[in-house]
C-alpha cells in the first residue's frame, strides 16, 4: 500500500486522547475525570488528554489541576471572535485551560458539512493560539473497498497541512480514524492501521519535509478497546489513540493508556 522506501524509525512519545463526544452530565464528567486523573498521572512516557463537552471544560479543568492529564476541546471556530452564534473561538479554549483541540472529526465532516478547506482554517487558527490540533482524517467503507483509501486520506492530510511551516507541522497531532470503524465495534486490523498511518506519514513528509514527518505523532481511532490496544500500539507507525466510547469507561480508558505507555 505504501509506495517508496520507508522512513527511518523515530522515537515518538505516545499520545492518547479521550473524546467524550456529546455525553455526560456535569456530575458524570467530574466523576469520570477524577477517576482517571490519578492512575494516568502515574504513567510515564505518555501524554494523555481528556476532551469533554465544551460546557464542562471549566469543571474538568478544575478536577485535573495538579495532574499530568491535559485538557482538550472537541471543536473550534476558525475566527478569534465575532458574530458566530453558538461557536467557540480558539482563544476562548486557551483561556479556559485547553491545550488541545480536535479538528475535522468525521462526525463534523459528515453531519455538519465541514470541508477540507474549513478544517485547514481551523488547524491554522488553533496553532495561532498555541493549541495543539488533533487533525482527524479517514475514509468511508465504500472508499476503502473501492481502493480509494490513499486518494481520500491523502487529500485530507495535504489540505490540512497546506501552507504550514515546519514549526507548525511539528506542533500538531494527526488521528487516522477510518469512518467505517467509528462506533461500529469493527476496528481496522493493526496491519491496516499501520499501513495507512505509514502512508499518512509519507504524505505529510511531502508537504512538511521528512524530518518533521518522522517526528509527527499519528494516532489511530475507531473502536479502540483494551482488547485490541496492545496489538495496535505494537505497530511501528502508530503513536497512540483517539478513543471514543471506551473513554467514557474509566477502567477501559486507563487500560488503553497503560497499553500505550
Amino acid at each position: 500500500m505504501i509506495s517508496g522506501p520507508p522512513m527511518a524509525p523515530a522515537r515518538r512519545r505516545p499520545i492518547v486522547a479521550g473524546n467524550w463526544k456529546m455525553n455526560t452530565t456535569l456530575a458524570e464528567a467530574t466523576a469520570l475525570a477524577g477517576s482517571v486523573s490519578e492512575p494516568l498521572s502515574a504513567l510515564s512516557g505518555i501524554d494523555t488528554v481528556l476532551c469533554p463537552p465544551v460546557v464542562w471544560l471549566s469543571a474538568v479543568r478544575d478536577v485535573l489541576r495538579g495532574s499530568t492529564v491535559a485538557l482538550g476541546a472537541q471543536n473550534c471556530h476558525f475566527e478569534a471572535k465575532g458574530a458566530f452564534t453558538g461557536e467557540v473561538a480558539p482563544p476562548m479554549l486557551a483561556d479556559v485551560g485547553c491545550t488541545h483541540v480536535i479538528v475535522g472529526h468525521s462526525e463534523r465532516r459528515a453531519l455538519f458539512g465541514e470541508t477540507d478547506e474549513l478544517v485547514m482554517r481551523k488547524v491554522r487558527a488553533a496553532l495561532g493560539h498555541s493549541l495543539t490540533p488533533i487533525v482527524c482524517v479517514g475514509e468511508r467503507l465504500e472508499e476503502r473497498e473501492s481502493g480509494r483509501t490513499e486518494e481520500i486520506v491523502g487529500r485530507q492530510i495535504r489540505a490540512a497541512l497546506e501552507g504550514l511551516e515546519e514549526r507548525g507541522g511539528a506542533n500538531l497531532v494527526v488521528a487516522y480514524e477510518p469512518i467505517w470503524a467509528i462506533g461500529t465495534g469493527k476496528a481496522a486490523t493493526a496491519q491496516q492501521a499501520n499501513e495507512t498511518i505509514g502512508f499518512i506519514r509519507q504524505t505529510a513528509g511531502s508537504v512538511l519535509g521528512s524530518g518533521v514527518a518522522a517526528t509527527l505523532r499519528i494516532q489511530y481511532g475507531g473502536s479502540v478497546t483494551p482488547a485490541n490496544a496492545a496489538e495496535l500500539f505494537a505497530q511501528p507507525e502508530i503513536d497512540g489513540a483517539l478513543v471514543g466510547g471506551a473513554s467514557l469507561k474509566s477502567a477501559d480508558f486507563v487500560a488503553i493508556c497503560r497499553a500505550a505507555a
